[in-house]
């Protein structure tokens, strides 16, 4: 791997540069954001829409292309953090929602829609019972709760740095502001993501290193000799907030033995990896079949819908009423017929094929761009969803992403790439997500882009 270091005032010129070509380019969406800030906390809907001095707003979306305010046509590697691994408007979703809005679009009451799609889901995760929620959120908030009532106990684990929806009990050990709090590998401390979070709930919220079995094992095992056993470990197979950061061998069989030698309930969140690599997620890719698993995002090809799968033993403390798992628009007629038309007919395997191969190219194209210029990044993904990662050491948890991954040219990068139509998520955390629907011109665009950075920093 490379060994030279980036300029750093190279970098902050470079950022000058492109955010004052930015702004002039923008207009539209600077008078958007003075009108939307009187109403709405940032200017946006969510705060991770929000951007300093100002977000760009968009219009519409066709394949893998996007539309600002500006009229500007931008290649869409952002992709809802995911949510659009089918492209934008994809015709076979539009028919779908189409002929089912006409018929009704919400009931409160079930349609045969969402048994056909429990039925899907249950062959491709390999878990046989099923419900609809409306988000990756509510999945694994769902999740936790029913991971609790069926093992009688309170305290759950996540990985630190993972990210798990914005409920209370997952609102905990995403980041931190101190790295001096972290606490050491053995016993991470448990660390509020942002204010209004229960002190209750950040105290059952346990933290623990990914891809490090014998540290993982200290904590859990410590909390079952302290008669204060999880009732579950919710976790990412695969780390999608950190760029991406693959299980090394062994880990996630090391983490299923422990989990099944204490009784606790195994939760895969797949909210990002399912769907959008793999027709059965994480369970297809990596060959370990956890107790439960959340989908969301990419489910419904753009409409709100989640999904919680689980075994029969487990799932029975919702089937005989002791767990209330409830919601209005749970099996919403509109996200069940665009759930269907998109895992029977948009999402095949001559799909995931396409991916594989736009995937590869992106890899293959990034890494000699870092190999040319003796810079020091390189490249992980899987299926639609990759990354490259400005460090020089690999990154294989939270602890080494924050210390090595240079978070000031991953900043840069999201100028560079707006500044020539491409937009990517913010921050280095999930940088790419492809849809089916990009093509080779889109895959070489962003290549090109990548290369203007490398070469500008590195001159």
């Amino acid at each position: 791997m490379a060994e030279c270091v980036p300029n750093r005032k190279r970098i902050a010129e470079l950022m000058e540069k492109e955010e004052k070509i930015l702004e002039k380019s923008t207009p539209k969406s600077h008078e958007l954001y003075k009108r939307a800030v009187k109403h709405m906390p940032m200017g946006v809907a969510s705060t991770y829409q929000a951007r300093d001095p100002y977000p760009i707003y968009f219009t519409h979306g066709k394949g893998p292309h996007i539309w600002s305010v500006e009229g500007q046509e931008i290649a869409d590697f952002h992709n809802g953090f995911g949510c659009m691994v089918q492209g934008h408007a994809h015709p076979v979703i539009v028919e779908a929602i189409q002929k089912r809005a006409p018929l009704g679009t919400q009931f409160a009451l079930p349609t045969e829609d969402s048994i056909i799609m429990a039925e899907h889901l249950a062959g491709a995760f390999k878990l046989p019972q099923w419900r609809f929620v409306n988000s990756g959120s509510e999945a694994t908030m769902d999740a936790i709760r029913v991971a609790r009532a069926f093992t009688g106990r309170e305290p759950i684990v996540k990985m630190f740095g993972s990210y798990h929806g914005h409920h209370d009990y997952v609102m905990v050990s995403i980041g931190a502001l101190d790295y001096g709090k972290i606490g050491p590998r053995d016993d991470y401390a448990s660390l509020s993501y942002g204010a209004g979070i229960p002190q209750s709930s950040i105290d059952l919220t346990i933290p623990v290193p990914f891809n490090d079995i014998e540290n993982m094992t200290k904590r859990i095992e410590r909390m079952v000799e302290e008669g204060n056993p999880p009732a579950c470990v919710i976790m990412e197979a695969a780390m999608m907030n950190l760029g991406v950061v693959l299980p090394e061998p062994g880990f996630l069989e090391g983490v299923r033995a422990l989990t099944k030698k204490h009784g606790i309930v195994l939760i895969f969140d797949d909210v990002k990896v399912g769907i959008c690599t793999s027709r059965g997620g994480s369970v297809e890719r990596f060959g370990v079949v956890p107790d439960m698993i959340t989908l969301g995002k990419a489910l419904a090809g753009g409409t709100p819908c989640g999904a919680i799968g689980g075994s029969e033993e487990i799932m029975a403390v919702v089937n005989d009423g002791t767990v209330f798992q409830v919601g209005t628009y749970s099996g919403n007629p509109l996200g069940m017929a665009a759930a269907r038309a998109s895992f029977e007919t948009v999402m095949t395997d001559d799909a995931y094929k396409h991916l594989n191969h736009l995937n590869d190219r992106i890899i293959a194209g990034c890494d000699a761009v870092c190999k040319k210029h003796d810079f020091p990044g390189y490249t992980v993904g899987i299926s639609s969803k990759g990354c490259v990662n400005f460090a020089l050491d690999t990154i294989t948890d939270y602890e080494s992403f924050i210390k090595t991954q240079d978070h000031e040219l991953v900043a840069l990068a999201w100028l560079y790439n707006i500044n020539r139509g491409i937009i990517i998520a913010p921050g280095r955390e999930e940088e790419w997500t492809l849809s089916i629907t990009h093509t080779d011109a889109d895959i070489d665009l962003y290549i090109s882009a990548f290369e203007d950075l490398v070469r500008d920093v590195t001159a």
